[in-house]
């Protein structure tokens, strides 16, 4: 996508060192950052520099072929004496623990790294390139997602999303905004209802950003204040992302997707959750299964933002001596969500496994 006229994407690799943009200097300064070793691409995970599911998988792939440099490099130089294929795979295997403990519950995040894994078992040039191919497929899905979703978006469609699916979270095109990408480019006029998204705003600083960007008409709203807009009858559909899709349809994704989904399903509005065939666990039966990453409760009792000066500030908005909860992601039941938007075709929602639903491979 096009940031000042210029094409970006989320994140890439060049050289053995891998390139993102910050995300928690957005929306207020745009900041391209690099990360030289494996262990920098998981802080940059863990900090949340880089959110959102294809691009912490994107993320993760790289961290994982460049562990493979660094494990070769360190098996050449002898840590156990020689040089040793046991010693190279000990310390991937080693990596690739710390690699996914980065993030619990976003899929993407495994998918990647068991491919570069098995790659790099080969070489690390195979890591290099399968990560990089991770990356390539990630981008050609989310736009392939937004061609098949643009043909559910009527002109002048009213749409809700929640949190940020967008180009940000993904290493191009986006998951939920692809289709309004699409849509506002063939010439629809579409309307978004942007959810701010607490407690760290991803709604209200990427998304409404990335349609700023862009030039897509949208408002900001108070996440409590969706239900009133369905009920007003203002709003035409719901599409949101995904971090990981349960084999009988279940779905978790950023906190506050729930709610969102059984007021649309009250109130008779499409739900759906846009997301690449590599986001469903098959292995994972439920939304029971999965695990859900509980996050800083500082994130909730405190905000970031400039003053007039430009100068960021860090303050607290809750009440002084009492602590929050805070989960990072839902469940929303299979029975709310109307459909899957995926880069192979649009999968009805049914409260069974998915995988004989899925459109063959393009």
């Amino acid at each position: 996508m096009k940031v000042n006229g210029k094409e970006y994407r989320t994140v890439w690799m060049k050289d053995g060192t891998v390139f993102y943009i910050e995300q928690n200097r957005l929306p207020f300064e745009f900041v391209i950052n690099k990360a030289a070793t494996w262990q920098e691409c998981c802080i940059t995970i863990r900090s949340m520099q880089i959110r959102g599911a294809g691009a912490i998988g994107a993320m993760a792939g790289f961290a994982m072929a460049l562990a493979s440099i660094s494990a070769s490099r360190d098996a050449v130089r002898g840590i156990s004496g020689d040089h040793s294929q046991d010693t190279y795979s000990t310390l991937l295997r080693a990596a690739r623990a710390e690699i996914e403990a980065t993030r619990p519950t976003a899929r993407n995040l495994f998918y990647a790294t068991e491919l570069v894994f098995n790659s790099a078992l080969q070489s690390s040039q195979d890591a290099v390139i399968e990560a990089q191919r991770v990356a390539d497929r990630d981008a050609d899905d989310s736009r392939r997602i937004g061609e098949f979703g643009n043909s559910l978006i009527r002109n002048g469609a009213r749409i809700l999303t929640h949190c940020n699916a967008g180009w940000l979270a993904f290493v191009d095109f986006g998951t939920a905004l692809s289709p309004v990408y699409k849509a506002h480019q063939s010439g629809k006029k579409v309307f978004v209802y942007v959810d701010e998204t607490r407690p760290r705003s991803q709604g209200a600083r990427l998304t409404a950003w990335e349609l700023f960007q862009e030039g897509v008409p949208h408002v900001i709203i108070p996440d409590n204040a969706g239900a009133s807009l369905m009920a007003q009858g203002k709003v035409d559909m719901v599409i949101t992302g995904a971090d990981r899709i349960a084999a009988n349809g279940d779905t978790a994704n950023k906190i506050g997707t729930l709610e969102k989904a059984v007021v649309a399903h009250e109130f008779g509005i499409p739900f759906y959750i846009a997301a690449p065939t590599s986001t469903f666990d098959l292995a994972c039966a439920s939304g029971k299964d999965i695990v859900i990453e509980e996050r800083d409760e500082e994130e909730v009792l405190f905000q970031e933002g400039p003053d007039a000066d430009g100068v960021m500030h860090r303050i607290r908005v809750c009440s002084p001596g009492s602590h929050a909860l805070n989960p990072a992601f839902d469940v929303t039941p299979a029975k709310y969500i109307t459909g899957f938007i995926t880069e192979r075709g649009i999968i009805p929602a049914t409260p069974k496994s998915p995988e004989g639903d899925l459109p063959p491979s393009p």
